[in-house]
């Protein structure tokens, strides 16, 4: 029922950001990323993106202080067009990978983070590349989160051997957005105890498909909890009986 993590020597997850082993059913699949990473990326871009990026789009101008002289507003300091890490981070980028190198590195000319579209485009043409696919229409950073978020996209991404890389730096993207908005994925409490280690710290996040358990480690689908707990009052109603 649940992914729990990994208690033998077995092969672990591709990404060095999750520590979970792959279960039998993945790596009968080829697959390098276990499944709970794959509906994390697909979460990333199509839930969650959306949403910090009409977060970035509100923020782009800074907030300025001045005085009020006669209903005419002077600035101590002249406001700049826009905040410098929203406009990285919402900045254009080319299809010919103009701001980075094959290694994945920021060239010296780019200061700040790597913009959306920046991060997407490479494994965009990557996929294209070695799958034969056709891009999206369009380079704006939600057609390229979309286009990769497909399901039979991730499906096919989880068994490359670069899955694992995917992985972390969407990861590591998703971190970034979250710095500069300060809007994260709100976690709530369970009131039902784990089916695995009978602890109640089971935690829901937003969008995602998996609840954890904290203690264990192990994760649940809404339907794997509901059935244990009809299992749970089952067994109490026939103790009583």
């Amino acid at each position: 029922m649940a992914t729990a993590p990994t208690t033998h020597d077995g092969p672990l997850c591709a990404a060095t950001t999750c520590h979970r082993g792959l279960r039998a059913h993945e790596l009968d699949a080829g697959q390098l990323l276990c499944t709970p990473c794959i509906h994390l990326i697909a979460t990333w871009l199509h839930a969650e993106l959306p949403r910090q990026i009409t977060v970035l789009e509100g923020s782009l101008q800074r907030e300025t202080t001045g005085v009020s002289t006669g209903g005419r507003t002077v600035h101590r300091t002249a406001p700049l067009p826009g905040r410098p890490d929203v406009l990285n981070l919402l900045g254009p980028a080319a299809w010919s990978d103009a701001v980075r190198d094959p290694y994945g590195q920021a060239h010296a000319d780019q200061h700040g983070p790597l913009p959306i579209a920046g991060v997407l485009i490479p494994w965009v043409r990557l996929i294209t590349d070695e799958r034969r696919w056709n891009p999206p229409a369009a380079l704006a950073p939600q057609a390229l989160a979309d286009w990769l978020a497909r399901p039979a996209l991730l499906d096919w991404a989880s068994r490359r051997p670069w899955a694992g890389a995917m992985r972390d730096e969407l990861h590591e993207l998703i971190r970034t957005i979250r710095a500069v908005t300060r809007l994260r994925p709100q976690r709530r409490p369970i009131p039902q105890p784990c089916p695995r280690c009978d602890s109640l710290t089971l935690v829901e996040t937003d969008h995602q498909l998996y609840v954890d358990c904290t203690t264990c480690e192990s994760m649940y689908t809404r339907e794997e909890l509901a059935l244990a707990a009809r299992i749970t009052a089952a067994s109490l109603d026939a103790g009583a009986a």
